[in-house]
């Protein structure tokens, strides 16, 4: 073959290695779950790798080959771009960067009503509803940190 004739592949048309994917994978997951992208060693722990510079290098690839972006090299920043069915799976059907959307914005909400002194049933039973529409959404794993939370609420009487 010619080294004229040659094409490199895009950056979204290179699919991830079976490593790689399992980490997107877990990536996308823990976003949606926690509202932020996981930590290098909670990455190293949770995928048994043995080091963090292992984690830095699969984590480099990924975002050379276009899966990732890290914002501004800040902890934290990690979102995973160019989701499709086939490369990565994502509970729920909304996008990574929704699920982070909705679940700032629930988060605020229980900010609001756990600020005040004792919540009115009206407002407690609105927080149920939205962690009712994350369950519907299948984001069990976000839901299940709300209901820690809605126990620990006061109720008027």
């Amino acid at each position: 073959m010619n080294k004229d004739t040659k094409e490199k592949p895009k950056k979204d048309s290179v699919r991830p290695t079976k490593k790689q994917k399992a980490l997107l994978d877990f990536i996308a997951t823990f976003i949606a779950e926690h509202g932020y992208s996981p930590s290098y060693r909670e990455i190293m722990k949770s995928l048994n790798y043995t080091s963090v510079s292992t984690v830095a290098l699969h984590v480099s690839n990924l975002i050379k080959r276009g899966h990732l972006v890290k914002r501004d090299y800040s902890a934290r920043s990690l979102e995973v771009v160019n989701q499709k069915d086939d490369d990565i799976t994502v509970s729920g059907p909304v996008s990574a960067a929704e699920e982070k959307w909705l679940v700032k914005n629930i988060d605020n909400r229980f900010k609001q009503v756990e600020d005040s002194a004792k919540a009115d049933q009206s407002e407690v039973d609105d927080l149920y509803v939205l962690v009712g529409a994350l369950k519907v959404l299948g984001l069990e794993g976000a839901a299940h940190s709300f209901i820690a939370r809605l126990s620990k609420l006061k109720v008027v009487k």
